[in-house]
């Protein structure tokens, strides 16, 4: 299955409960579009929210974050890792 990293800007003062509680949120809905949500890093002080997943693509990742509240601003696919 693809891999997607995808960014929210504009989330400056997020918390680690906000952060929580939208990725609980992506968690409960995600099976709908067969998206597994891995893990979520914010960083406060700049406002910016990393999600890695894996997903058939990435419009199914933009559905999952506009259901749950949250819409990406960016869903970018990570062909390559190590």
């Amino acid at each position: 299955m693809p891999e997607f990293m995808d960014v929210h800007r504009n989330m400056v003062g997020i918390t680690q409960e906000a952060l929580r509680e939208a990725h609980n949120a992506d968690l409960a809905i995600q099976s709908d579009e067969k998206v597994d949500f891995k893990s979520a890093w914010a960083d406060p002080e700049s406002g910016l929210v990393y999600c890695l997943s894996e997903a058939p693509s990435a419009d199914a990742v933009r559905r999952i974050h506009e259901r749950a509240g949250h819409p990406a601003d960016e869903v970018h696919p990570v062909p390559i890792k190590v």
